[in-house]
């Protein structure tokens, strides 16, 4: 299935956090929070018309923001443009 977002949106995978802290303490299941970095799968019309994001480029994006989706057993988010607040660059 391929979803493609509508206007000012976009579709992005979380990237997961470590399991463990630089200096080796493993960090449990429920204190973690939700990674604030993704991955953008896809875009818009109007994201692809600004040319500023494009698909496989890992945003970060504000806390409590975008909606939660599940695609075929895989979670996703859906962000406005708004919502992402910058680009990580390698």
């Amino acid at each position: 299935m391929k979803f493609k977002p509508l206007g000012n949106r976009v579709l992005v995978e979380r990237i997961d956090e470590p399991e463990k802290t630089p200096s080796g303490i493993i960090i449990p299941d429920n204190a973690k929070e939700k990674p604030l970095e993704g991955n953008v799968l896809a875009i818009g019309p109007e994201v692809e018309e600004e040319g500023h994001i494009k698909v496989g480029d890992r945003v970060v994006f504000a806390k409590y923001s975008g909606t939660d989706i599940t695609i075929e057993g895989v979670d996703y988010l859906i962000l406005q443009t708004d919502d992402i607040l910058g680009l990580l660059e390698k």
